[in-house]
């Protein structure tokens, strides 16, 4: 059975162990992604709520992290990193993973979250080109690759460029 729940500082070393393998074959990655997990827990930006481990046999297999954004005035979240073993991956972990944070996402009161990823997956989930929403990444990407899910129904419009943690060296 399949559990999401939220990470520990017992957990920091095997979730290190999954995003690093996780990524290690990715098409788009640039090898720091266990690294930058690790820097985000340290930041202003981090979200313990939102730092979710999926456990499956006793073993943690997958991990979601969601962080503090910057889009003009308002505070909203990135989803970065998302990381499945790659024995358990296209099970559905990944969905219950990105379910889950949404789901706890709008409870803490946050109304956007955009993911710089693969267009053919993340859309499954909600997620859209960011441009729609008048939200712009502060580097070069195609607009495919950079989307946004509104979370909640909700008034306000947020436009602007994304301002990332530091963490990410954007």
């Amino acid at each position: 059975m399949l559990e999401i729940r939220q990470e520990n500082k017992n957990d920091y070393e095997q979730v290190y162990n999954v995003v690093k393998t996780a990524f290690e074959n990715a098409e788009h990655s640039d090898g720091n992604e266990q690294d930058l997990v690790n820097d985000l827990r340290k930041s202003d930006s981090f979200i313990p709520e939102l730092s979710l481990v999926a456990v499956k046999d006793n073993k943690i297999v997958g991990h979601i992290l969601f962080t503090k954004i910057k889009i003009g005035k308002y505070e909203e979240l990135a989803l970065a990193p998302l990381a499945v073993l790659p024995k358990y991956q296209r099970q559905g972990i990944g969905k219950k993973l990105i379910e889950t944070g949404h789901k706890i996402a709008k409870e803490l009161g946050y109304n956007y979250s955009i993911v710089l990823g693969s267009e053919k997956y993340y859309p499954k989930f909600g997620y859209t080109s960011a441009i729609d929403y008048g939200i712009k990444a502060p580097f070069e990407v195609p607009n495919e690759n950079f989307m946004a899910i509104k979370l909640k129904d909700t008034e306000v419009e947020i436009k602007g460029t994304v301002q990332y943690a530091k963490e990410f060296g954007i």
